[in-house]
């Protein structure tokens, strides 16, 4: 039953996070923090930030490591499969229609409701994260993994994986205590 489950928990995200990997991951998060219950907002928050300091896909990182925290090596399997066969099976046949009616304006307007959508899921899941980061680690500390992420990426133009790093790197000296 548990690999049921973890191939729900990822192929669901996988068909209606329309976007990629960063659509999908409020997605993933209401299938595991929410449904399931396997992790905490904070554990998914960490594995979030973990995903997102080693290179690839985010989803598929998560759900490799998120399906071997549920289902050992096959949850492993099952969860990155699950993630990936959505994918592999609409992009074979949704762009096969999309490139023959491109010009439509009914595909047109999909598209265009589709991004407001994500980016308000992508404004909630920020909202979550900040509002457990104040919970956990308080005001000061949250207020200055805010302040120097900003400078960080956008006025130095520092690459993300090390602005990540960076905040592990924060965590570790800073909050384990």
């Amino acid at each position: 039953m548990i690999y049921w489950e973890l191939f729900l928990a990822f192929f669901i995200p996988g068909i209606v996070g329309y976007g990629g990997g960063p659509a999908s991951i409020p997605l993933v998060e209401y299938e595991v923090v929410t449904r399931y219950q396997w992790m905490t907002v904070e554990q998914f928050s960490e594995v979030l930030a973990l995903g997102n300091a080693l290179p690839g896909p985010i989803a598929t990182k998560m759900a490799g490591y998120i399906g071997y925290e549920v289902g050992g090596v096959l949850g492993a399997v099952i969860g990155v499969f699950a993630t990936v066969a959505p994918s592999l099976i609409l992009m074979v046949v949704l762009l096969g229609i999309l490139y023959k009616f491109k010009e439509s304006p009914k595909v047109k307007r999909m598209t265009s409701l589709v991004r407001p959508t994500i980016a308000i899921l992508l404004a909630v899941m920020t909202f979550r994260f900040l509002e457990s980061s104040y919970l956990g680690a308080g005001v000061w500390h949250t207020l200055i993994l805010l302040v120097l992420g900003f400078l960080f990426l956008e006025k130095w133009k520092v690459h993300p994986a090390f602005v990540i790093l960076g905040g592990l790197g924060y965590g570790a000296i800073f909050l384990s205590f």
